[in-house]
């Protein structure tokens, strides 16, 4: 998920001098590596590097070729090309949303009436572009059509939940259904792409399962909040059912890796994984990440090979680089593996303190997504299967952050090339930054790539299609509006 901010170019010139000015000032830094990897700004370097090797983040003059230079020159791909591949009735549908996402006014009386318009009406001109369906059955058909674009995976989110805890959502369906659509969506999904051979088998992406805190105990937000105190029997007790929902469906996919991987010995990542999705700051801190980590200590276990589980980071986030590193150290005394989904961040128009909490630019959390993502996959090709990162979700619709990361890897001389490879993997929503998604796979040859894919009931969907609207406004209406609009008329004069 991803969210353009608004900002003055005077600030962002600001900033970009104090980093400059930082850089000078900082010619004395040790360095473990001869290789940097530069932080760019939109048009001028930082200065600030991440090294390969370094657990921290180094402050060092800019190279004289910092290797971002060249990404940043690169245009975002026009969306004409991945246009033409579509059908009439998606292009009819997408230009409905440049038209409703022409400017500020028509998004924001969009999302106010958004609530009243009738499933029906959703059902055709929205839902097919942004869900997978009401049923297994049709997300498995999504599954065929995301793989004809050359996507060879899904991370599933069955899109019933109950974050304010005011509806009587059946807890026990939510994970007997998450469960059932491992075996009956994914796991087909992943085998029919599986060649005579097996010689494919690194180049298939693995299958994700979303699960979502909120929809996986009663009172969510209460039981977020009182998840440290164990000593409360009530609380505790709400706590273990958290725990014990996504233990049972994460150990699914864990048995599942163990069955698969004698099957096929020379995979080198996961075949499934559970993700744990991000929740809004004061849940983030009372209780996500630490029901993240009792979930890599169960799961992310050496005797199990694989990371089956990971969590989600929201970059916009001050402090995120700090709970990384400090959950890297956590793992390292507890040897266990960690595992991240790197998001720009989903509650920028809810948080109450963001400004105390959420980077002040944009311009900042694109150096800051770009910086940690740098930092984690420059750890992974120099440690292999060693590091303690033990498998990367880039979730982003940023073209330039995609391009970062892509470069790093294939660029690179690692001898544990391969195994990242494998364990990077590059995703954004169903039906947002298709472009991005299409160029990564014909210009770069990206192939572990994935799109997230919610699912479940019509009302349920409406609910999470209103809230994308609602935290991802910006972006769409950045990316859709006019430039949509004329996209699809220069691809059907094409076509």
């Amino acid at each position: 998920m991803i969210h353009n901010y608004k900002y003055a170019s005077a600030a962002a010139s600001m900033i970009l001098r104090r980093s400059q000015a930082s850089a000078m000032r900082s010619t004395g830094s040790s360095v473990m590596s001869s290789r940097y990897y530069v932080s760019k700004t939109n048009t001028k370097k930082t200065g600030e590097v991440y090294v390969a090797g370094a657990g921290s983040l180094s402050t060092a003059p800019p190279t004289s070729e910092p290797s971002w230079d060249k990404i940043y020159d690169i245009k975002a791909p026009a969306a004409s090309d991945y246009l033409r591949t579509l059908p009439a009735n998606q292009l009819f549908s997408l230009s409905m949303i440049g038209v409703v996402t022409l400017n500020k006014f028509f998004l924001d009386t969009c999302i106010k009436l958004f609530p009243y318009v009738p499933l029906p009406v959703i059902k055709v001109f929205i839902s097919d572009l942004y869900c997978g369906g009401e049923t297994m059955e049709e997300v498995v058909q999504c599954g065929k059509q995301l793989q004809q674009r050359g996507i060879s995976n899904m991370m599933l989110s069955l899109t019933i939940e109950d974050a304010e805890g005011t509806k009587n959502i059946d807890i026990d369906y939510i994970v007997d259904e998450t469960v059932r659509s491992i075996h009956k969506i994914l796991l087909p999904n992943f085998m029919s792409q599986v060649d005579a051979s097996a010689s494919n088998i690194n180049d298939i992406a693995p299958g994700y399962i979303a699960l979502k805190p909120s929809a996986l105990v009663k009172d969510p937000a209460n039981v977020l909040l009182n998840f440290g105190k164990t000593n409360d029997p009530h609380w505790n007790a709400q706590r273990q059912v958290l725990i014990d929902n996504c233990s049972r469906i994460t150990s699914e996919i864990a048995e599942l890796n163990k069955t698969l991987l004698k099957k096929f010995p020379q995979r080198q990542s996961p075949f499934f994984v559970s993700t744990i999705d991000a929740e809004k700051y004061d849940l983030q801190k009372a209780g996500v990440y630490e029901l993240q980590r009792i979930l890599f200590q169960k799961f992310n276990t050496p005797e199990n090979k694989f990371a089956a589980c990971i969590g989600t980071w929201q970059l916009y986030l001050k402090d995120s680089l700090k709970d990384i590193l400090k959950e890297q150290e956590l793992a390292q005394q507890g040897n266990y593996k960690l595992g991240l989904k790197l998001v720009r961040g989903a509650y920028i128009h809810t948080e109450p303190d963001r400004q105390a909490i959420i980077h002040n630019t944009k311009l900042d959390t694109d150096n800051h997504y770009n910086k940690v993502t740098t930092f984690v996959i420059n750890d992974m090709l120099a440690k292999g299967e060693k590091s303690t990162f033990g498998h990367l979700v880039i979730a982003s619709h940023n073209y330039h952050s995609q391009l970062i990361a892509t470069n790093l890897i294939s660029s690179s001389n690692s001898p544990h090339k391969k195994f990242v490879q494998s364990n990077v993997i590059f995703g954004q929503l169903l039906g947002m930054a298709d472009n991005v998604t299409y160029d990564l796979i014909n210009t770069y040859g990206v192939k572990n790539i994935i799109k997230y894919v919610p699912w479940g009931p019509a009302i349920e969907t409406k609910d999470y299609l209103l809230r994308r609207l609602q935290e991802n406004g910006d972006a769409v209406r950045a990316d859709n509006g006019w430039p949509l609009l004329r996209a699809i008329f220069q691809s059907l004069r094409r076509a």
